[in-house]
């Protein structure tokens, strides 16, 4: 008995800290897609030029990035406990969740695809980048205090 103790112990152990790593990496995922669109905001508010080479590159690993989200791996059950701002809509309503990631997908490949030569362009693309963002957040993304 004691053995089973033992070992349900461990394995509850172990879920814990393999879930704590899935929050921590799709964390990681977001900072860097945050930080890239971050780059154009910059342009896009006239805090730092308008650099074709600059916006390329910060498509590109936007793109990159999200086209690796797999949200079967980075969403398991129980990966809503702990330190995470993922609603739990995400776990009701996973279809709904898939469609939003998967027309960040489009979004991001449009863009990365087609990079804006200009900062009309750049404010257009920012744009579509935003509202699909702020779409997926308001609904799958629990509000910060």
């Amino acid at each position: 008995m004691r053995k089973y103790v033992l070992a349900i112990t461990a394995l509850a152990l172990a879920t814990t800290a393999a879930l704590a790593d899935v929050i921590a990496d799709r964390k990681a995922v977001m900072k860097e897609n945050a930080k890239q669109v971050g780059v154009l905001v910059s342009m896009v508010k006239g805090e730092t030029q308008f650099d074709a080479a600059a916006v390329l590159a910060a498509l590109t690993t936007l793109n990159d990035n999200v086209q690796k989200i797999d949200v079967a791996a980075s969403f398991p059950a129980g990966s809503d406990q702990g330190d995470t701002t993922a609603s739990p809509k995400i776990w009701t309503d996973a279809a709904g969740f898939q469609a939003q990631v998967d027309k960040f997908k489009s979004v991001t490949a449009t863009a990365a695809a087609a990079p804006a030569q200009d900062l009309d362009a750049l404010k257009a693309q920012v744009g579509t980048i935003g509202q699909t963002c702020a779409a997926c957040h308001e609904a799958f993304r629990v509000k910060k205090g």
